[in-house]
């Protein structure tokens, strides 16, 4: 069966049968608990809890209801755990979409973040994403994969941390090198990526909360304190792989790491990327994957370059002619709206964990929420 039929038979299923039961229970469903609903029947977060807990001995009780909670949580914006729980004891819907019958089953706020914590950990929610973007998207050729980062405030102290590997700073004498001496510059990140492995390149990416400066549309720098997130997003809005860093971390620094992610789960022909990542080294590494690299040119601090390219586009408005390099790169918008999507509607804006674990968790619950959304609107 198709992904299209598969789907449609899961959410025909839940309006015929899921929905009248429930109402019969507990009146009529709003419009954000049948949405809810049909996202959790989609993820089927629970299917994992029992493979991820395979190896662990035995179940502990509940977690499969308080993932399904945490789905919820991202889903109906709720900023805090404390406030999950005490809809949950408020609210009979949202406690039956759970798991959960009576108030008294519902654990503490404890047991919450403790159940939080195994599954940062574990990264259960980054399994579940993989899992649902191959199933989905696998099979599947994809046109373009859009890449880019987005800013993500976190309350937390920024610390500095540590060197990566790669990146050692060594010591020399200030000043000209003596006659006959040659002093090699030291290699970037960028270049040090090139002959590692997908592992060694996300361990060698700082992941600390610091502070992020960045330039905003109108030319303004901007700054803030905690992480980044960076992503790669398939036409239809369906984002596919995700990597958190230091807010500090250039954009350029995850584009191979994120490639290689990218890679393992779909097939794609174009690469879309903006000014950040214009650097030789990526194009070659897009390349020899197999991709079409269509990247916006960076003009900064060229100002022959920047003329070169103003004149161009003047001679191209004469005529009317549009590249097709530029035609497809109008689908790069489709990452912005995953982040604004992200940040309004899955809680993207509402960080209250501290640690690049559970940050990351918080936000992969987001991520998984938004994909089923996604999924549920190719149907509809």
């Amino acid at each position: 069966m198709s992904l299209i039929g598969s789907l449609a038979k899961i959410l025909g299923g839940v309006k015929k049968v899921l929905f009248p039961w429930l109402e019969e229970e507990v009146g009529e469903l709003t419009e954000t608990q049948k949405k809810l609903i049909r996202i959790l029947e989609i993820i089927r977060i629970e299917d994992f809890i029992d493979r991820w807990t395979a190896q662990r001995g035995r179940p502990k009780k509940d977690r499969a209801k308080i993932a399904r909670a945490f789905v919820a949580k991202a889903v109906i914006g709720m900023p805090t755990t404390k406030h999950l729980v005490e809809r949950l004891h408020g609210e009979k819907s949202l406690r039956l979409i759970c798991g959960w019958e009576n108030p008294k089953d519902v654990p503490d706020e404890s047991t919450f973040s403790r159940a939080f914590e195994e599954f940062a950990t574990g990264t259960l929610a980054d399994k579940v994403h993989e899992a649902m973007v191959k199933e989905a998207l696998g099979k599947d050729i994809i046109l373009h994969i859009s890449r880019d980062a987005t800013e993500i405030e976190a309350r937390e102290k920024p610390r500095k941390g540590k060197r990566a590997a790669g990146r050692e700073k060594t010591k020399r004498k200030k000043g000209r090198p003596p006659k006959g001496e040659s002093r090699s510059k030291p290699m970037t990140r960028l270049e040090c990526q090139r002959e590692m492995t997908q592992e060694q390149m996300l361990q060698n990416l700082p992941v600390a909360c610091d502070i992020g400066c960045k330039k905003n549309s109108k030319g303004y720098k901007e700054t803030w304190q905690g992480y980044k997130l960076h992503i790669d997003v398939a036409d239809g809005q369906f984002p596919v792989s995700c990597i958190l860093t230091s807010a500090s971390v250039h954009d350029s620094q995850v584009a191979l790491p994120l490639a290689r992610m990218t890679q393992d789960r779909v097939a794609n022909l174009y690469d879309l990327m903006d000014s950040a990542y214009d650097c030789p080294i990526i194009r070659q590494d897009s390349a020899q994957m197999g991709h079409v690299p269509i990247i916006d040119i960076n003009t900064r601090g060229n100002k022959k370059r920047r003329d070169e390219i103003t004149a161009e586009a003047v001679r191209r408005k004469i005529i009317n002619f549009k590249a097709p390099e530029d035609i497809r790169f109008n689908n790069r918008t489709s990452v912005e709206r995953v982040n604004a999507r992200l940040k309004d509607e899955f809680g993207g804006r509402t960080v209250r964990v501290r640690g690049h674990l559970k940050v990351m968790a918080h936000l992969m619950f987001g991520i998984l929420a938004l994909t089923a959304d996604q999924l549920i609107k190719l149907v509809s």
